[in-house]
């Protein structure tokens, strides 16, 4: 998780890096918001015990204080400058400084392990484990243009019943569509629900034809989803070929350190040339010592799949990682949707342009769900509580006796974008991949409409839904820039410009 805490670091350098990694589609004052806000949200989450590592490897003291009011700039977070100074800090590619907070190499499951304990234990939270959302509830505004949200539909997969969740207020963080590709270091859960969603209720989209590629997945028949994290090219791994041979610096002048885009390319190009199923990560070079203490989740990860990687390469290839675009929404989260808000992976801010920077992810669903908190808390008490919603109604539909469709066609989806729709992309790719996707699309409607809900169902109809969405993205960008790279369209295109689609203009 990336922000400003080294002395020699600036707010400047922060937002800078991530306006060139971005090349040219950052929305400025966005960066700006989030970036000035990075110091506050490190504060924040060091009160609540996030064991981030420090440099001396002691546990941070914690009041673990959970209340919170959406306001970064409180008492507590000005109280922890000694704290912050302990964060050990590591870089990684696009960061001309180390800034980067982290857990040792496993930053994100201890952020959510330490709020979910939060979670659990606070008096004003319930948490329904076990439950896929179907859609969100909109309504048109009495006498004014435009509609407003007052709930969703909430499948409960232990009882197989929808229910209805009346809600004053709705914040859609889902994640992206990653699990559109057949390579990815994604959840099962990242199926696009919540961009799906917001598209369906009339939501406008934004830049999702940039998918970004993770350069470093561990290649292994039994590894599912394993990343290689960026902070081992940061502490000085380097990329090899099977035969040893170092090949970044052929693309780059940064070499490893170059942005993920690059560095997934130059390794989707190597590995097309020479017909190999994978490059090779080596930091057998550092010590034994370091790379335990530095790495102990890939350590370990590692030699359970038979590999020593203080003594042996890492066989890696690049798998999809993160959805760059979402559901527009404003400075404060808010969608084009009354009371409908998106935060994280789900949302399109104008942080990340055309390729998110390495740890800049975590720090833009803090910062951002701040700024809706902060909405909420001040809207609360003047938006009235939705009434008179229907119920879900199921009358018309049966169980399915099979769900052959479902696993095939999902199977079917995900090759096709990986082999149409990945790293290097062209129109005729395109255009194979629109018709194809377009009859899996009406397959699932039908069936969709005939049989009542799963959790499998409910994923593979957002994902296709999601998938359309990034080739119609991906066909209206003439240009390379960023994460998208088209071989029809090589240079960048001299107007800077957001792709967006509305539900209306939708082809």
């Amino acid at each position: 998780m990336a922000a400003v805490l080294d002395d020699a670091d600036s707010i400047d350098a922060h937002v800078s890096d991530t306006l060139t990694a971005g090349v040219g589609l950052c929305h400025t004052h966005i960066v700006e918001q989030v970036v000035e806000n990075s110091a506050e949200c490190i504060s924040w989450l060091v009160e609540q015990g996030v064991p981030f590592t420090t440099i001396d490897n002691k546990p941070l003291p914690s009041t673990a204080n959970t209340a919170s009011n959406g306001d970064l700039a409180n008492k507590t977070a000005k109280q922890n400058g000694s704290k912050l100074s302990t964060l050990h800090l590591t870089k990684e590619a696009g960061h001309s400084y180390r800034r980067i907070i982290h857990a040792t190499d496993a930053t994100g499951k201890a952020v959510f392990e330490t709020l979910h304990r939060q979670a659990q234990s606070h008096p004003n939270i319930e948490l329904f484990a076990n439950r896929t959302a179907v859609d969100v509830v909109t309504r048109e505004k009495s006498g004014a243009a435009g509609s407003y949200c007052s709930g969703a539909y909430i499948l409960n997969q232990a009882s197989g019943r929808v229910d209805l969740f009346r809600a004053k207020f709705v914040v859609l963080a889902t994640g992206g569509a990653s699990k559109a590709y057949l390579f990815t270091t994604n959840p099962d859960g990242a199926s696009g629900d919540g961009i799906a969603m917001a598209w369906r209720a009339g939501c406008k989209v934004a830049n999702l034809e940039f998918n970004q590629f993770h350069p470093t997945c561990l290649f292994h028949p039994h590894a599912k989803s394993f990343l290689i994290t960026e902070a081992m090219r940061g502490e000085g791994a380097l990329l090899e070929l099977p035969d040893g041979q170092r090949f970044m610096d052929k693309f780059d002048p940064r070499g490893e350190l170059a942005p993920r885009d690059i560095v997934a390319r130059a390794i989707d190009y190597e590995m097309k040339r020479l017909g190999c199923d994978c490059v090779y990560l080596n930091i057998s070079h550092k010590s034994a010592d370091f790379i335990r203490s530095h790495f102990p989740t890939i350590y370990a990860r590692c030699l359970s799949y038979g590999i020593d990687i203080t003594t042996q390469r890492i066989p890696v290839v690049p798998s999809a990682h993160y959805t760059c675009g979402g559901v527009v929404v404003n400075s404060h989260s808010e969608s084009d949707i009354e009371n409908l808000f998106a935060v994280g992976e789900t949302s399109f801010t104008g942080l990340h342009g055309a390729n998110r920077m390495a740890s800049n992810s975590l720090l833009e669903c803090f910062v951002m769900a701040f700024a809706a908190a902060k909405q909420l808390q001040q809207r609360f008490n003047t938006t009235p509580t939705p009434t008179d919603i229907a119920l879900w109604d199921d009358s018309r539909v049966t169980q399915a006796e099979n769900e052959v469709l479902i696993s095939h066609n999902w199977d079917e989806l995900r090759r096709c974008m990986w082999d149409f729709v990945g790293i290097v992309r062209n129109d005729e790719r395109l255009l194979k991949a629109q018709r194809r996707i377009s009859l899996l699309e009406q397959e699932v409607l039908i069936y969709y409409k005939q049989h009542n809900v799963s959790k499998d169902l409910l994923e593979l109809r957002n994902l296709i839904l999601v998938a359309s969405l990034i080739i119609e993205s991906a066909l209206l960008r003439k240009e390379s820039r960023g994460l998208h790279y088209s071989l029809d369209y090589p240079k960048l295109a001299a107007e800077l410009k957001d792709t967006i689609l509305t539900p209306e203009k939708a082809g």
